[in-house]
């Protein structure tokens, strides 16, 4: 089924109607863990930016596709320009290796691709 939504859009859209089921059927969990995160990515001593960064590498480095394709696009909200996001990408390849520069190489430059063509 083409719903017209580029990869990113549905990797997006996949992760949103399954947090959403889950907290339909766990949600003291969904909101504890919602609050926590909320709370760990509000400005601070580091920015929101840098907090979206720091997310991005680690997520290169736990393989996490939808974290990383959330983050590359929490990166880009807040202000992240393709060149801090590759930096940090960088960063996160030289503590996951090979397998953390492919995810940025690939899967980190379509999300930059896919999601700058919404906003041109």
């Amino acid at each position: 089924m083409d719903t017209g939504q580029n990869s990113t859009d549905q990797a997006l859209h996949a992760y949103k109607m399954g947090i959403g089921e889950f907290t339909q059927k766990l949600p003291d969990v969904a909101e504890a863990f919602n609050a926590f995160t909320e709370t760990c990515f509000k400005e601070g001593e580091l920015s929101a930016k840098q907090k979206q960064l720091i997310a991005l590498g680690i997520s290169l480095v736990a393989q996490d596709e939808y974290c990383i394709i959330y983050h590359t696009k929490g990166c880009l909200d807040e202000g992240a320009s393709e060149k801090e996001i590759l930096e940090a990408c960088g960063v996160g390849a030289a503590f996951g290796g090979g397998a953390a520069m492919s995810q940025a190489v690939t899967l980190v430059q379509e999300c930059i691709g896919e999601l700058d063509q919404r906003t041109h």
